[in-house]
């Protein structure tokens, strides 16, 4: 009977077939935390496959956790970006439900860039997780405290779902 249950159980991990980004017409909704020196808050985004390996999409992000020494309202901490991504993971060819995708936004506080993995348990359920920094800031000079929450090294991590 063990044995029984154990091929059951082999067989069905093998028969899911997940995919991290299937190209064209792909919908992604992704929803997580965003960590960031001095805040933390939340994070979604939505990504639209174009073709077979780009993206363009979407992200928000809303600072909740913000240090009682800055001063922030709600513009400084709400942002919103277009974003644009290249998918590697039918390039690198590590697993089909693994995607690596490097990309550019814009958004309201700066031009910026960002380094993401997705891996997916099933055909509509994965983890993801982001790498995000500024490339130029809209206001070059000293940043005020509040200023700082969107333009410094962030990360984000949550779930991914395919839609």
């Amino acid at each position: 009977m063990r044995k029984l249950l154990f091929l059951i159980a082999v067989l069905s991990v093998s028969l899911m077939n997940a995919q991290a980004f299937t190209g064209s017409m792909d919908n992604k909704f992704q929803v997580g935390a965003n960590l960031q020196d001095a805040a933390s808050g939340i994070f979604v985004s939505y990504d639209y496959g174009l073709g077979d390996n780009i993206s363009v999409g979407v992200s928000s992000t809303y600072a909740l956790g913000v240090h009682d020494a800055i001063d922030a309202d709600f513009g400084d901490r709400f942002d919103i970006k277009g974003r644009f991504n290249a998918h590697l993971g039918s390039i690198i060819n590590v697993d089909e439900n693994f995607d690596v995708y490097p990309g550019l936004n814009l958004g309201l506080k700066n031009f910026g860039g960002h380094v993401g993995a997705r891996y997916f348990f099933s055909e509509g359920f994965g983890v993801f997780t982001e790498a995000v920094f500024p490339i130029a800031k809209y206001n070059a000079d000293d940043l005020k405290p509040a200023e700082y929450i969107h333009n410094q090294f962030v990360v984000n991590l949550g779930a991914v779902f395919s839609l």
